[in-house]
C-alpha cells in the first residue's frame, strides 16, 4: 500500500504506507477512500506549515475497514466499516469541560497536527471511530466528515422548515449546507459565481443566483416580501462574502460563519447592531453531528453521487492538488483511493 507525504513547498512524495500495529486504545484501519478537502488545499499552499512536521501524511476525510485493534478496544473489531471523527481533544481544559471539544485549544486535528488519511494503513484512536451500517455505499460514506460539518452548521443555525436560507458559495461544503437545509424543509437560495458550480447547484434543484449577473440582495428581499433571509451561511471565505452576508438577513436574522478566512476581513458591525443579527462561528463538529451525517447517508436521500467528481489513486495526488489550485478542472470533490495498488 502507498502513502502520500506532504513535503512542503507545494510538493507531495509517494512512498510506502507504514503499517503501525495499534497500541492500547487504538485501531488500525485500511483506508478505502479519503476526500480532498479545502483544508488540505490550505496545507498544500503552505498556510498550515506551522502545524505540520513534513514529510507528513495529511488528509482527514476518510472511510475504511478496521484491520486490527489494540488492547482495551471492545467497541470495534476487524472487518467493521468505519469513519473517523478526526478531532482529538485533550478532555481536561476549560473548553472541553464545557463540552466544547471541537474548539479545544490543544486539539489534535488528525491529518494536520498528526498523520492523516492519504495512505493505505492508518492507526488512529479508536474512540474517534464511528461504525457504519453494513449497506452504506463506501463512496457516499467518504463524504460523512464534510457532511458532519454541514450538519453542525445547520444545527447552529437552528434551521427549520419555516426558514428562508441563503448559502454563499457552492463548493463542496456549501452544496452540503444547502442539501441539509433543504432536508430540514427550508427554502434555500445558493449564491455562486463559478459557472460549473452554478450549473450543478441548479441541476440539484436549487434556486441559484450568480451575484456578478444579478443583484443578490434585491433578489433575496424580493423573494421574501422585503423581509430578508432567516439564516445566511458564509462559505466563500472572501471579502465579497463578508460584505454581502450582513446585507441579506431579516431583522434578528442569523449569520453562520463557515469558511476559513485566510486573513481578517472588513465586516459591517453597524448593520449587525442596528438589525440585531446573531452571528455565529461554526468550527468542526461534535459526535452528534457525525451521527446525524451517518443517518443522512444511510437514508440515501441525498444526491451524493453528484458531489464526487473523480476517484484517483494515491500516486496522482500531486497532479490532483495542482489541478485544484490551478483551476484546470472544475472539481467538486475528489476522492483518493488510498488502499488501491
Amino acid at each position: 500500500m502507498k502513502a502520500a507525504y506532504y513535503e512542503g513547498n507545494k510538493r507531495f512524495s509517494i512512498g510506502e504506507s507504514v503499517v503501525i500495529p495499534p497500541g492500547p486504545g487504538q485501531a488500525r484501519i485500511e483506508v478505502t477512500y479519503a476526500g480532498v478537502c479545502g483544508t488540505d488545499v490550505h496545507v498544500f499552499l503552505g498556510h498550515m506549515d506551522h502545524r505540520l512536521t513534513p514529510p507528513q501524511v495529511v488528509g482527514h476525510e476518510a472511510v475504511g475497514t478496521v484491520a486490527e485493534v489494540g488492547e482495551g478496544v471492545v467497541d470495534f473489531k476487524a472487518g467493521d466499516r468505519v469513519v473517523l471523527r478526526p478531532t482529538d481533544a485533550c478532555g481536561t481544559c476549560p473548553s472541553c469541560e464545557k463540552g466544547h471539544i471541537n474548539i479545544c485549544p490543544s486539539l489534535n486535528f488528525i491529518g494536520i497536527t498528526s498523520p492523516g488519511a492519504f495512505q493505505g494503513s492508518w492507526t488512529v484512536p479508536a474512540h474517534l471511530l464511528h461504525k457504519l451500517p453494513d449497506d452504506v455505499n463506501m463512496v457516499h460514506a467518504a463524504l460523512i466528515e464534510p457532511l458532519a460539518v454541514a450538519a453542525h452548521d445547520v444545527r447552529y443555525g437552528e434551521v427549520t422548515d419555516k426558514d428562508f436560507c441563503v448559502v454563499l458559495g457552492a463548493g463542496p461544503i456549501g452544496i452540503l449546507e444547502a442539501l441539509v437545509c433543504r432536508e430540514k424543509g427550508a427554502t434555500v437560495v445558493v449564491s455562486e459565481v463559478n459557472p460549473s458550480r452554478v450549473e450543478l447547484a441548479r441541476e440539484l434543484g436549487f434556486d441559484v443566483v450568480n451575484p456578478v449577473e444579478t443583484d443578490l440582495v434585491k433578489y433575496v428581499f424580493d423573494r421574501t416580501g422585503g423581509a430578508g433571509a432567516d439564516v445566511v451561511f458564509e462559505v466563500t471565505g472572501t471579502q465579497a462574502g463578508a460584505e454581502v452576508m450582513t446585507r441579506l438577513p431579516r431583522t434578528c436574522g442569523r449569520i453562520i460563519i463557515v469558511a476559513i478566512f485566510a486573513e481578517p476581513m472588513m465586516v459591517d458591525l453597524r448593520t449587525i447592531l442596528w438589525r440585531e443579527y446573531t452571528m455565529i462561528g461554526a468550527r468542526n463538529y461534535l459526535k452528534e453531528d457525525f451521527d446525524e451525517a451517518i443517518r443522512l447517508v444511510a437514508e440515501g436521500n441525498l444526491p451524493l453521487d453528484r458531489i464526487v467528481s473523480d476517484i484517483r489513486p494515491v500516486d496522482k495526488i500531486q497532479e490532483t492538488f495542482e489541478d485544484i489550485v490551478g483551476g484546470k478542472a472544475d472539481f467538486m470533490k475528489v476522492l483518493i483511493a488510498a488502499s488501491a495498488d
